[in-house]
């Protein structure tokens, strides 16, 4: 199927490695150009190189993704954003008693405002354009919480809830702008081992009976991403390999 997104361009944060580096090299395997970010020149130029042999433009931009300014780049080095997806790293394990208010603060700028600010930085000029797709990557977590993630669990559920109400804003919808949530279970990432406090990840519990792999979270994305998800808007989109127990 041809998506129908070929020679836009997409912004995607936190795009070198893992599931970001999944949805920008799906939406390169449909001719969309991009601008990528990490915090590491290096992983990020061979991110990079890799993702121009599909033939798209690809350009780079080194930094943080919570800091503003970084933001602005990301923004400033796309001739256009039609395609905007958020990801940054998510907070560490631990148990809440031992965070503090900084802690928080860091998470929610991480994993909430940043977001927020990127979707405030590019949504009017794609409802100005008659097309936008914005796809926040975020966790499973927020219809599960996993007690040792309370951090992510805070800030990525605040993001569901803002996202919930900006995407069924008529001036969006009727623009052919979609916002969506996708949500990733256990894939075989670095973040897996991270999470797991450094031991050995076990697939139990996934009705799958394996970890997802990077390419298929990517998959989903530019599925949603593309000019067939028009009607796909303001959801949360589950990739857990049927783990989530629950109907809704």
């Amino acid at each position: 199927m041809d998506f129908g997104i070929r020679d836009r361009w997409a912004v995607i944060g936190a795009s070198s490695q893992g599931l970001g580096f999944g949805c920008a090299d799906a939406l390169a395997a449909e001719g969309v150009n991009l601008v990528v970010n990490a915090r590491r020149a290096g992983p990020l130029a061979e991110a990079a190189d890799r993702l121009r042999s599909r033939g798209v433009t690809v350009h780079e931009v080194v930094g943080d993704i919570g800091d503003p300014a970084v933001r602005a780049s990301l923004v400033d080095a796309a001739p256009q954003v039609d395609i905007l997806v958020t990801n940054a790293g998510g907070p560490p394990p631990g148990d809440f008693r031992e965070w503090d208010e900084d802690d928080w603060m860091s998470a929610l700028r991480q994993n909430m405002l940043t977001p927020v600010e990127l979707i405030k930085a590019t949504v009017d000029t794609m409802v100005s354009r008659g097309f936008g797709r914005v796809v926040n990557i975020t966790s499973g977590a927020v219809k599960a919480p996993i007690a040792t993630l309370a951090l992510s669990n805070g800030a990525r559920s605040g993001l569901t809830g803002f996202v919930a109400g900006v995407a069924r804003q008529p001036q969006l919808a009727s623009a052919n702008v979609t916002v969506n949530n996708l949500l990733p279970g256990r894939f075989a990432t670095a973040r897996l081992t991270q999470t797991g406090n450094g031991t050995a990840p076990s697939p139990q519990g996934i009705p799958a009976g394996r970890f997802g792999d990077p390419s298929e979270f990517g998959a989903t994305c530019a599925f949603l991403c593309s000019a067939q998800a028009g009607y796909i808007t303001g959801q949360n989109v589950l990739v857990d390999g049927g783990a989530y127990p629950g109907t809704m």
